[in-house]
């Protein structure tokens, strides 16, 4: 009958550390078994399994990690796995199951637009998304169909309306000529649908490509990256 004790028990044996330093190893991506990382301490290893520690080990506890993600439109969610990650990712980080665990989404999209979503670890991340959002200027391109005149242009930038209140001034400017930039401040959800709306225009595609000073930029759709460190919002 095979024996099996716990991964963290057998690297206590193997290079003699404390029990909550075999954890932190092992929940940091350090610790193989039979050539694959394992990161559950808990993880049953028989003796003939060959259990290793990689040679750059270190016990620095994990950073809270904050991802980027390209929501295609209509999309209830993107998993976050190792096949949708950005091949752009220059980050560095090994994804950790650690990373999945209780992460919060920050201005969130409404479910017919794409783009740029946060998902974070990061309390100060989460908490400036969520404490700035009214002063932390998102930027989308909209994909319109209809005739916009110089004067439907100018009320888009100010002038309009929604839910009874007057917006507060934006900036609108054609990409070209179906699709407009939007940067504004305090997103309402269905507000640039409404002032589209407004002065004419049907919207067939809204996309946020930025939010503060991070933007999507060449994020493939479906795809994710982790934030880098001289990111931020």
């Amino acid at each position: 009958m095979t024996v099996t004790i716990r991964l963290a028990k057998r690297l206590i044996e193997l290079v003699s550390c404390s029990r909550s330093e075999a954890e932190l190893y092992i929940a940091g991506g350090w610790v193989m078994v039979d050539g694959q990382v394992i990161e559950e301490p808990q993880y049953m290893v028989s003796d003939a399994q060959v259990v290793e520690l990689h040679h750059a080990a270190n016990l620095i506890p994990i950073e809270p990690a904050t991802m980027l993600i390209h929501k295609p439109a209509f999309a209830d969610a993107v998993q976050i796995s190792a096949e949708n990650r950005s091949a752009d990712d220059t980050s560095g980080i090994y994804l950790l199951k650690q990373h999945l665990h209780r992460l919060t989404q920050c201005l969130p999209l409404e479910r017919n637009a794409g783009g740029l979503q946060v998902f974070t670890q990061n309390f100060r991340v989460a908490r400036k998304l969520t404490d700035e959002a009214a002063t932390i200027e998102q930027e989308y391109i909209v994909e319109v169909e209809g005739e916009l005149s110089a004067e439907g242009l100018k009320l888009l930038n100010h002038g309009l309306k929604f839910n009874g209140r007057m917006l507060p001034p934006i900036k609108v400017s054609w990409q070209n000529e179906t699709r407009l930039r939007f940067a504004l401040k305090g997103v309402i959800a269905g507000s640039v649908a409404h002032m589209c709306q407004a002065v004419g225009l049907k919207v067939l595609a809204m996309k946020r490509i930025r939010i503060g000073r991070v933007a999507m930029a060449k994020l493939p759709v479906g795809q994710w990256r982790y934030l880098m460190p001289h990111e931020k919002f």
